[in-house]
């Protein structure tokens, strides 16, 4: 006779087992994934570092330099945020990271946004 998954011990382990994985995998990506080591998000488009959802107070602490001329967004040389120093690829750092813009902070490690600016750089996926 089948069992219930509610009345069957194994099955709530492996709902336990299943869960557990999924966070270690998510865990694993990021791990995999070191912003620090990596800077392609914030050399894709000068269109992405943007302003959308800051309220004045967090763009005023955003120093005028890193800004672009018409406010829409961080500055840009070419595809490459202003703000960011280093290597990409090697060895990067966001020069304003306590007050970056919030969609930087939306791109997290080896989520969509990421693993499409690291192709653009040719950086293992």
């Amino acid at each position: 006779m089948p069992q219930d998954a509610d009345h069957n011990p194994a099955a709530s382990g492996l709902s336990a087992l299943v869960a557990a994985a999924s966070l270690l995998s998510q865990r694993g990506t990021a791990a995999l994934f070191d912003c620090q080591s990596c800077g392609a998000c914030c050399s894709y488009s000068a269109e992405w570092p943007r302003f959308s959802t800051e309220d004045d107070a967090q763009l005023d602490r955003i120093p005028e330099k890193y800004v672009a001329a018409n406010l829409s967004g961080m500055r840009c040389e070419g595809v490459r945020c202003s703000a960011l120093c280093g290597e990409i690829g090697k060895s990067t750092a966001c020069g304003i990271y306590d007050v970056r813009p919030d969609v930087c902070r939306a791109c997290m490690p080896g989520d969509d946004d990421c693993l499409m600016a690291r192709r653009a750089h040719g950086l293992p996926v």
